[in-house]
C-alpha cells in the first residue's frame, strides 16, 4: 500500500527483454535505499513493482506481459523518467490518500495551461473509469495523489501547485502523454456493496441517481 506522495524521481537505466516480460533497472540517487531489501514494493509511476536485485542507489524488477499491456510502460524507454515511493509503514503520516499500486488504466492529456505560478491539466479517463471519478475526490496519476478540481464527461481537470511540479514529473507532462491512472480505490469497493451478491452481468448497474436514492450522495 502506498500513499501517492512520491518520494523521489528516478530514471530507467535499462530494459531487458525476458520472454514475453522485461525487467527494469531504475536508479536514483535521492531515494533512500538503506531500508530496501529483495522482495519489497516500490511504486513505480504508480505501478507497484517488487525488488528482484538492488545496489546502494537502483533497484530492479520483473514487469509481466500483462502490466505492459494495461500501463504506460509500454511506450517507456532507458532515459524515462519515473515517479517513486516505497511502500508505506505502519508509522507512515498519511499525506496522500490509499494507493494499491495496482494501475486500473490508461489515461491521456488532454489540455495543459498555465494558471499563475500553478499548472492546469485536463485529462481524459478511459470511459469505463470516468464513473469512478469525483469533483474534489482522489485519483493517481503516474503514482502521483491528487485532488480533482472538476469534471466534464470522461475528462477531469487536476491544478499543480509548484511544489508538486517540482518534485514530481508532472511539469513535463504535455497534450497528448498517456499516464497511468489509479481511481480510488473505495469507489470500487462502494460499486462491489452496492452491486450486493455477484451477477453474471459484466456492465454496473451502478448510477448517480442510485447513489443519490441510497442516501449516499447530498
Amino acid at each position: 500500500m502506498f500513499t501517492g506522495i512520491v518520494e523521489a524521481v528516478g530514471t530507467i537505466t535499462a530494459i531487458t527483454p525476458k520472454g514475453e516480460d522485461v525487467s527494469v533497472t531504475v536508479e536514483s540517487h535521492h531515494l533512500d535505499m538503506s531500508d530496501v531489501k529483495l522482495g519489497d514494493s516500490i511504486a513505480t509511476n504508480g505501478v507497484c513493482l517488487t525488488v528482484v536485485s538492488q545496489t546502494a542507489t537502483s533497484y530492479t524488477a520483473d514487469l509481466s506481459l500483462e502490466t505492459l499491456n494495461l500501463t504506460a510502460f509500454r511506450h517507456y524507454k532507458v532515459g524515462q523518467q519515473v515517479n517513486l515511493e516505497k511502500a508505506m509503514l505502519p508509522t507512515t503520516r498519511f499525506g496522500g490518500h490509499m494507493v494499491s499500486g495496482h494501475v486500473d488504466g490508461i489515461a491521456t492529456v488532454r489540455e495543459r495551461n498555465t494558471l499563475g505560478r500553478a499548472i492546469e491539466f485536463w485529462i481524459e479517463a478511459p470511459a469505463e473509469l470516468s464513473k469512478y471519478i469525483a469533483h474534489k475526490g482522489s485519483v493517481a496519476v503516474d503514482g502521483i495523489s491528487l485532488t480533482v478540481n472538476e469534471v466534464k464527461g470522461d475528462q477531469f481537470k487536476l491544478t499543480i501547485v509548484p511544489h508538486t511540479a517540482s518534485e514530481t514529473t508532472i511539469e513535463s507532462f504535455v497534450a497528448g502523454r498517456e499516464i497511468n491512472l489509479e481511481v480510488d480505490v473505495i469507489a470500487r469497493y462502494l460499486e462491489r456493496l452496492m452491486l450486493g451478491r455477484a451477477t453474471e452481468k459484466s456492465e454496473s448497474d451502478v448510477s448517480m441517481d442510485l447513489l443519490a436514492r441510497s442516501g449516499f450522495l447530498r
